[in-house]
């Protein structure tokens, strides 16, 4: 049994003309192609490294807080 959520929609020739998949899957393709196409601006690959390898953030109410929307 195939493990990937995907059904192949055939035409009367039998030639696979669609797909059928589930949106979690649809999602993470998206993902995955958004990803692709902001890695090819070499600034946008910087800030997406720098940012992956931030491990300290601002807690929520930190900077609702600091930016004065309380």
């Amino acid at each position: 049994m195939n493990d990937l959520p995907v059904q192949y929609v055939s035409d009367e020739q039998g030639e696979v003309t669609s797909v059928i998949l589930s949106i979690e899957l649809w999602r993470d393709i998206l993902s995955e192609l958004e990803t692709q196409h902001l890695l090819k601006s070499g600034a946008m690959r910087q800030r997406l490294l720098a940012a992956r390898q931030r491990s300290v953030g601002v807690a929520f109410d930190t900077a609702i807080a600091e930016l004065g929307l309380e």
